[in-house]
């Protein structure tokens, strides 16, 4: 089902990935764009106070899922946020974990490949449970089978939008 990761691959895509970033930021350093320069680290700070906000919600398998979802072969680019520092209850982390690999798997067969296909999840820890948005931008050409996987869903969930080309799910996990 899911590939094993271990230590050596996680800190090979990591070090590839802190590379190509560094490699950016000279390239517009040496062109003399000081401001494109900026952005790009700006965009860095941003992107790994939410990995650091996801490694602290206590949700392991779920945080080791979203951290590694770019370096696989999935259809779509990731973007996740967390909304809050504050200190988050606990959930079912293994429900979450296996309920989004096999969201993420069914949106691979759904969407059209080698397109401009975007997820982002955004994470809100309350005091009472996780709320979850997912919203997909791209091209959508099996919209039966998200459907199929909606309906069979064991997580309850609220369909905020479901077009050819975006898909808006609400998932709250109580206590």
């Amino acid at each position: 089902m899911d590939k094993e990761w271990d230590i050596v691959e996680v800190l090979r895509h990591s070090r590839h990935d802190w590379l190509n970033r560094l490699q950016l930021i000279k390239g517009n350093l040496d062109l003399n764009r000081i401001d494109r320069a900026k952005e790009c680290i700006n965009e860095i700070v941003i992107e790994v106070q939410h990995e650091s906000k996801l490694s602290n919600v206590h949700l392991p398998r779920f945080a080791a899922l979203l951290l590694k979802s770019n370096w696989e072969q999935h259809l779509f680019q990731l973007e996740y946020e967390v909304l809050s520092d504050s200190e988050a209850v606990e959930i079912c982390d293994m429900n979450l974990s296996n309920w989004t690999n096999s969201f993420f798997s069914c949106l691979d067969q759904a969407i059209e490949a080698f397109q401009e296909n975007h997820l982002s999840i955004t994470i809100q820890p309350q005091s009472d449970g996780f709320r979850f948005f997912f919203d997909f931008s791209g091209i959508i050409i099996k919209k039966e089978l998200i459907e199929q996987f909606l309906i069979g869903s064991e997580i309850d969930l609220i369909v905020k939008e479901f077009s050819g080309n975006e898909l808006g799910l609400e998932i709250f996990m109580p206590v």
